[in-house]
């Protein structure tokens, strides 16, 4: 049977038609779109209410947190208030000096360059950012041997804007020349029901509050995870349902995706058991864990450790990972009674 998609095809003019459905992007424009981080949303504004006053580039920012908080987004929304350009790049792209000379020097006057992942930048490339940064000039070495020279490149004034997960990696010299150092949290309930609400208007789909509240609850605190929810279970009530999002076709679409109520999905639970059944709760190292659950390492520690150690179902020690009392809850299990010193009773 030929499967080759003709003109008059419905999958090909899918494809080809201005879908706003498909096309639509969630990220806000604008500050008065973004929803929580109250904190921090407060201390961009005052930077950028000042620099707009002294016609100046605004100050290097850091912002740190898990992923999908929304570290991306903010950095768009300062060039949309700054009325600048950002040009965006991560850290692992940017493998010798000559990279960064390149973007650097390609940058216009109040220019925001958003790094994403900057603890991933090569420690003998990061030095090139000190002078960047501060003096707005970059030294770069041209040929080797005898003929090697110092040439120096000077810089317009930009800004530059960094995003980590992992804020510990960063050497010190870099992390103290940002003007801001900031935080992202995750989010509450509230401010993800709205998230969501948003969400489903940009993309015309039909939900109820009922429907929002389900989904909000059980998207991690993240706006990013809430988001690519609100696509399976548009995809669940089409194919399921009536194409509406009501409390019952999302309850049942994120049960299909094995997200329980308190947002754990599968492998947070085996996670959890693995402590429970094979280290009688802990303490067990993050290796050791991770071979248990055939997951990465750094998997385990930046993806699901976060939320479960916020919401108290684990505990980080010197030990290991320890599963606390709500961690035996959820998983439905009496916890094993253990004496000061850790053991068994």
């Amino acid at each position: 049977m030929d499967t080759t998609l003709t003109e008059t095809s419905p999958i090909k003019d899918a494809f080809n038609r201005p879908d706003k459905e498909v096309d639509a992007s969630l990220r806000p424009p604008a500050f008065s779109d973004f929803r929580g981080q109250s904190k921090t949303v407060e201390r961009l504004q005052v930077m950028t209410g000042a620099a707009r006053k002294r016609g100046d580039a605004l100050g290097h920012i850091l912002l740190s947190g898990p992923p999908g908080l929304g570290k991306t987004s903010l950095a768009h929304i300062l060039g949309h208030e700054m009325g600048c350009q950002v040009r965006v790049t991560s850290g692992p792209v940017i493998e010798k000096a000559g990279d960064l000379a390149g973007l650097l020097t390609n940058l216009e006057a109040g220019d925001i360059l958003f790094i994403d992942e900057i603890h991933r930048i090569p420690k003998t490339v990061e030095e090139y950012l000190y002078s960047a940064m501060e003096d707005f000039q970059i030294d770069i070495m041209i040929d080797q041997g005898p003929n090697a020279r110092s040439v120096n490149l000077p810089l317009q004034r930009f800004t530059l804007v960094g995003a980590t997960t992992r804020v510990g990696l960063l050497t010190a010299p870099l992390r103290s020349r940002f003007t801001l150092q900031t935080r992202l949290s995750y989010y509450q309930r509230e401010d993800l029901f709205h998230i969501v609400k948003r969400s489903c208007d940009l993309l015309k789909i039909r939900i109820n509050d009922a429907g929002a509240s389900e989904i909000a609850g059980r998207a991690r605190g993240t706006p990013r995870i809430a988001n690519n929810l609100v696509r399976f279970v548009r995809d669940f009530s089409e194919e399921r349902g009536e194409g509406v999002i009501t409390q019952d076709i999302a309850h049942a679409a994120l049960e299909l995706l094995e997200i329980d109520a308190q947002g754990l999905d599968e492998m947070d639970k085996r996670i959890l058991r693995t402590l429970a059944d094979h280290y009688k709760g802990g303490p067990a190292g993050l290796g050791t864990l991770a071979v248990a659950v055939s997951e990465e390492e750094q998997t385990i520690e930046e993806v699901h450790e976060p939320f479960l150690i916020q919401e108290g179902y684990l505990q980080r020690t010197p030990q290991g990972r320890v599963l606390t009392e709500k961690g035996w809850h959820a998983l439905g299990i009496q916890p094993f009674l253990k004496d000061q010193q850790g053991e068994l009773l």
